[in-house]
């Protein structure tokens, strides 16, 4: 992968404009110089988030994922090297840039924060192909200190690393499990967060400002070995990262009698050294790994399609293994390690691949578990919060409702939860866990970002305690499923390739029966509640403003059904889809699950029906 760490600040004019800049003296930050450890392989790459990607790429070295801290003129030269004039900047999902969807979002960094200026770059190169090409770019570029990570490392230790070294900005070089040809990069402020407004505007301004590219005679390749400016913090922002990683273990003595195996595909990524070290700093013996898949390989060879959302599917290697091994847990880190699958043997009836939603509804109950029996006082959950993309399961805001602690929706995209994190611990709250459906998570509050490493080490921990219950993982699913009441989801989309079909069917939805009016059933039961967060409309709100921030840039409905379904429909940044999230929230024990799958199943099929008419519109179904 290719990590830069940008840091140390020099004030600047607050009229220049907080991003840009680059010029001053370099600041070299106090005992952060270090030496590389034994860290091998791997890369690191993005699943989503607020990517810039370039139409074009290298001619030569292709780079498959990294992270880096930089000022805005070397984003532009990084541009240019990578598709010359032709550029397509884009935020999360893919959207284009240009136009701002953060609005009045909490989130953004402090106005001091904003007046100053990086002086200083960490970079860590891919170890699989041209780990040397951004890097001596990035040095004859501009006058900084540069802090090299030469090793390769998951997408964690960025947002870490940018915290923990005071660094300004960062940006993640990365294609996650894409192929190696759709390297973008994401874009990190001084938070640690993915960048939003006015962060993003301001950079697509000086990317468009500096199109004209450098001379061939402004790199010199050798500079990356010889530059007294470079230095490598690796050693100690991993072993900081796994120290910290252990105020997650909550079991220590179980985990090291723990007689359940695990197995762990790193899908030719980055996430094997680190998994292995976060089961040592937990306890545990270290997983199994699966030996075709453990070592980063850009080309992805022994698997059709290295993302592990697509289920029992893509671990076929995984599960062979794990029977061959007699394992019963099955973790897989997606290539830049940011995001996390597992699947469970069950006694005689094969084995279970859990959905994001699953995950999310054990993993919420256990940070909430443990932090409840660490703090017994019912007044400390005032400041507790659990957050969620709106598109994913309401099981935390149920959780939240019958618990009192706080739960809060975001917009699709880890940033958008990234941000938020960062403002509530401003003001002093603490957000003990996060989700988004596509199976990424955070566990406490190590990362403002999804990581796949913290969260496998604490699924593991939380199955050696259920196991030491004679519980599964799937059995615990289905206890707090008892208590909370079933939340069955579904994830379904259409394929268009026409924006103007896109277009009309929306607007047919905002005019229904007349102009301005959303629809009233679906599949014959009421809709109690539409909220409409392209045009900022929500009818369950006294004033009918959407808390969320409008995106007038894609579109995206949510309505609520009077028999406790939640459906969304939401257009795809990055694909020619409409995106289709229904899920039924029942009340506790009010029903079978497997009636509320065949109902969920029958008002999903109405709402394709009635709203997106696929056959009218030439639009193909699929289901995840």
């Amino acid at each position: 992968m290719m990590e830069f760490f940008f840091g140390g600040v020099e004030p600047v004019d607050p009229g220049s404009g907080g991003v840009s800049g680059g010029g001053g003296s370099p600041k070299r930050p106090e005992d952060e110089t270090l030496q590389p450890d034994e860290l091998r392989h791997g890369r690191t790459q993005s699943a989503d988030g607020s990517r810039i990607q370039s139409d074009q790429r290298p001619h030569r070295h292709p780079v498959h994922t990294g992270s880096t801290f930089l000022p805005v003129q070397v984003l532009c030269r990084l541009q240019q090297q990578r598709g010359g004039r032709r550029l397509r900047h884009q935020r999360t999902g893919g959207q284009r840039l240009q136009q701002s969807e953060v609005g009045e979002v909490d989130g953004r960094c402090d106005a001091q924060q904003r007046r100053f200026r990086p002086s200083f770059l960490h970079i860590c190169p891919d170890a699989v192909r041209g780990e040397q090409m951004v890097t001596h770019h990035f040095l004859s570029a501009v006058l900084c200190v540069v802090v090299l990570l030469v090793k390769c490392v998951c997408i964690c230790l960025e947002p870490y690393a940018v915290k923990k070294l005071g660094a300004a900005a960062g940006v993640m070089i990365t294609a996650s499990h894409n192929p190696k040809e759709d390297n973008g990069y994401k874009v990190y402020w001084c938070n640690g967060a993915q960048i939003s407004s006015p962060h993003d505007q301001e950079i697509l301004q000086s990317i468009e400002e500096q199109l004209e590219p450098w001379s061939a005679s402004c790199w010199e390749e050798e500079l990356v070995e010889s530059c007294s400016l470079r230095t490598d913090p690796l050693t100690q922002i991993n072993s900081c990262y796994m120290d910290e990683l252990t105020s997650l273990c909550f079991h220590r003595d179980l985990n090291s009698s723990c007689p359940l195996k695990f197995v762990h595909s790193s899908f030719h990524g980055v996430g094997h050294v680190f998994v292995q070290q976060a089961f040592y700093a937990f306890g545990f013996a270290p997983p199994i790994p699966v030996p075709e898949q453990k070592d980063p390989d850009p080309n992805f060879s022994s698997v059709c399609c290295p993302n592990p959302e697509e289920g029992e599917s893509v671990l076929e290697l995984s599960l062979l293994l794990a029977e061959r091994e007699n394992a019963r847990i099955i973790l897989a880190t997606d290539p830049d390690a940011d995001r996390l699958a597992v699947a469970e043997k069950s006694d005689g009836c094969g084995w279970k691949v859990f959905t994001g939603n699953e995950l999310a509804a054990l993993l919420g109950w256990w940070m909430f578990f443990n932090w409840k029996d660490a703090h017994p006082d019912p007044a400390d959950t005032q400041k507790v919060y659990m957050l969620a993309t709106t598109v994913s399961s309401k099981i935390l805001q149920t959780f939240a409702r019958i618990e009192g602690f706080h739960f809060e929706e975001t917009l699709p995209g880890f940033k958008w939860i990234g941000n938020r994190i960062h403002e509530l611990s401003k003001m002093g709250n603490n957000v003990i866990f996060a989700f988004e459906e596509s199976i990424g998570f955070l566990c406490g509050g190590l990362v403002p970002e999804k990581d796949g490493v913290s969260s496998a080490v604490v699924v593991a921990e939380m199955a050696a305690y259920l196991h030491n219950k004679n519980l599964s993982l799937n059995q615990q699913l289905l206890n707090i499923y008892q208590t909370y009441g079933h939340h069955v989801s579904q994830t379904s989309y259409v394929v268009c390739d026409d924006p103007t079909t896109i277009q009309t069917i929306f607007c047919r939805i905002r005019n229904f029966n007349c102009e301005a009016s959303y629809p009233k059933t679906c599949g014959g039961v009421r809709i109690v509640h539409v909220r409409d967060v392209t045009t900022g409309y929500d009818s369950s709100r006294p004033d009918l403003r959407s808390v969320l921030p409008v995106t007038r840039s894609s579109h995206m409905i949510t309505f609520t059904l009077q028999n406790g379904v939640v459906a969304t429909l939401r257009t795809s940044g990055t694909e020619p889809k409409i995106k289709c999230y229904t899920e039924y929230c029942a009340a506790p024990g009010t029903s079978e699950a497997s009636c509320l799958e065949a109902e969920l199943r029958r008002i999903t099929a109405a709402l394709l029906d009635e709203f997106l008419e696929p056959e009218r519109n030439n639009l193909n179904r699929r289901c995840v």
